[in-house]
């Protein structure tokens, strides 16, 4: 059994680029990986698909999320599911928005 402390692991999270949101890989198994993303006022990421099902968790912070069905603003506690090849992005507001994707079954696992 791993336990994982999520704001800990939002605060020590990096990014290569000052533009772009905080990540780190805190899961990552032959079913099912584990992304932190800190994403400060002003960050988003992008609109993209992925080919496996993404559950996000909002751990601390608000923003708005895209889906297929359009925005939706979250905040701490919200959980949204994505299906298969759904488009999905997410932004952070006027606070920093931390969380935590789980991507299953691992992108390279099928």
């Amino acid at each position: 059994m791993n336990v994982y402390h999520a704001p800990e692991l939002a605060a020590a999270a990096v990014s290569a680029n000052a533009a772009r949101p905080a990540t780190a890989l805190i899961h990552d198994s032959a079913d099912a990986r584990v992304v932190l993303f800190r994403i400060e006022p002003g960050q988003q990421v992008a609109e993209h698909k992925s080919s496996s099902t993404v559950l996000l968790t909002v751990i601390s912070g608000a923003g708005v999320v895209s889906g297929a069905t359009g925005d939706c603003d979250v905040r701490s506690g919200d959980i949204i599911a994505y299906g298969v090849d759904e488009p999905h992005g997410m932004r952070a507001s006027e606070q920093a928005l931390v969380l935590a994707a789980v991507i299953a079954p691992r992108p390279a696992a099928h």
